[in-house]
């Protein structure tokens, strides 16, 4: 249970203020649909958590138990800097025929792709070696921090300061990142 929520509160913390959550704002403003909307983030969330969890399950065997602290903390202080790094803003490439289950699939998918949440839940699947939890709390994770996206649109970008909160978060990620490379390295 540990992987699972650990895993369902770095996704959640980490995609707030993220290109992604501004995807789904986007998405949310261009097609006023947010269940087909949500039903595309959830499968391609899904899919990358799968396909990190799958990489960590299979990284947890390979290196000692220190090493992985040390990749959980490096997962940190990685998503801590691109929090604090600020995303270029989801502009539409023009019309498409796709309707938004299938634009929010597979534009999710793309971004989310190599992107903080799913180092983290790499990492996450490596320290607790829980493939299922891992891939499960990420997608949960997303799915719940894209859920005021798609159903507020431009309006959760008005109300809530998503700068602020993205900055936060990232100083956040950092602080624990660098605790947790310190325990490692076994330097308190």
């Amino acid at each position: 249970m540990d992987a699972l929520l650990t895993s369902f509160v770095a996704a959640l913390l980490g995609e707030w203020g993220d290109k992604t959550q501004l995807l789904v704002i986007a998405l949310a403003v261009r097609y006023r649909r947010p269940l087909p909307i949500l039903i595309g983030v959830l499968v391609a969330a899904f899919a990358n958590s799968l396909i990190a969890a799958f990489g960590g399950t299979l990284v947890h065997g390979m290196i000692v138990p220190r090493a992985v602290s040390l990749l959980v903390a490096l997962a940190l202080v990685f998503a801590g800097i691109a929090g604090l790094i600020r995303p270029k803003p989801y502009q539409s490439a023009g019309t498409s025929r796709a309707g938004p289950f299938l634009v929010a699939a597979a534009s999710f998918f793309v971004l989310e792709f190599g992107d903080k949440t799913q180092f983290l839940t790499f990492a996450l699947a490596a320290q607790f070696n829980a493939f299922a939890l891992a891939a499960a709390g990420a997608t949960a994770g997303i799915l719940v921090s894209s859920l005021p996206a798609a159903m507020l649109g431009e309006a959760l970008a008005r109300a809530a300061p998503l700068k602020g909160l993205r900055i936060g978060l990232g100083a956040l990620f950092l602080a624990i990142g660098l605790f947790v490379a310190v325990s490692a390295l076994r330097l308190v």
